[in-house]
Order: structure tokens, then C-alpha cells, then sequence
């Protein structure tokens, strides 16, 4: 896969495993990217630039918005996320994947494999699971209105929020 997007030049990567197959055993997540882009996340402001990428599937029922950030996008239509700059403040944005985490699990969902990256980023996604404890202790079961931010949150970082 050749990437020439607002973001990368001149980035090619190959698929080392069928999509959607051969994830790492401590990686489940719940959602698939398209999933996660038809049910509403990154305030539809996300891979807008760099849809060819990615299957066309993925997009025929996304909540995007390709001019600004819109919350209403967002299924539970609440900000979840931190800017760009900030991510890249803290550290959390490395190559190969200059938009994040979600870019990273698209191209790992497509079957693209590197192996140190991975592991860091599964082992994130592992951590960002401790957002399904503070839910279930303080909210009763099916009530979407208890931290609706944390909710978007799981839902971004492709886990279930509706337990």
C-alpha cells in the first residue's frame, strides 16, 4: 500500500496477514474500524483525507464531518478526545502512524504487522480497559446517559460501551 495523504508521503506498507485475521492473542478488540466510524468517533474528523487507504465499505455509513470537528458525529454526541498536538505532547503518536491509534488499527485490521509498534500500541489498548471498571461501579446497567465520556472513549479505542 502506497500513502500519500495530508499527514505522510511516500509511506508503503504490506499486508503480512488476511484482514480482520490473525490478531495478536492479548488484542480482541470489539469493534471493527468500520464499525467504530459507522457508529460515530473522532467527532467524524478522522481519515477524512486519507479514505483511499482504506476500504470504500468502511465509509458508505460513517458519521464524518470533513470540514471541522463536530460532536454531534460522536455517538453519545460528547468531546472524548485530546488534540492532535496534545497526543503528540505526550508521546503517544510514533511512526509509522502520524494520526495515532486509530490509524494504527486500521492498518493492523487491513493486516499490516510491525511487530515493536504493535505490542506498544496493544499494550495501551490493553491499559485504556480499566474506562470499563469505572463505568460498570458507578453506573447501572444500560444507562447510556452515565459517563457518556468515558463511553465515547471505550467506543474509540474499539471496545463495546453498551453493557
Amino acid at each position: 500500500m502506497l500513502v500519500n495523504d495530508k499527514m505522510q508521503q511516500n509511506y508503503i506498507y504490506e499486508y503480512a496477514v488476511p484482514m480482520g485475521k490473525d490478531f495478536d492473542v492479548n488484542f480482541r478488540p470489539e469493534l471493527s474500524p468500520a464499525e467504530m466510524l459507522q457508529l460515530g468517533v473522532f467527532e467524524g474528523h478522522y481519515l477524512n483525507d486519507c479514505q483511499n487507504e482504506f476500504p470504500k465499505s468502511w465509509f458508505k455509513k460513517a458519521k464524518l464531518s470533513p470540514d471541522y470537528p463536530d460532536i454531534n458525529c460522536n455517538y453519545f454526541q460528547i468531546k472524548s478526545r485530546m488534540s492532535l498536538q496534545e497526543w503528540q505532547k505526550r508521546g503517544w503518536i510514533i511512526e509509522p502512524d502520524p494520526r495515532g491509534w486509530f490509524q494504527w488499527y486500521c492498518r493492523y485490521y487491513m493486516g499490516r504487522r510491525i511487530a515493536d509498534i504493535d505490542a506498544w500500541q496493544i499494550k495501551r489498548w490493553i491499559a485504556f480497559r480499566r474506562h470499563y471498571g469505572q463505568i460498570k461501579k458507578n453506573c447501572t446497567s444500560l444507562d447510556f446517559n452515565c459517563r457518556k465520556r468515558q463511553r465515547q472513549a471505550l467506543l474509540q479505542w474499539a471496545y463495546n460501551p453498551f453493557f
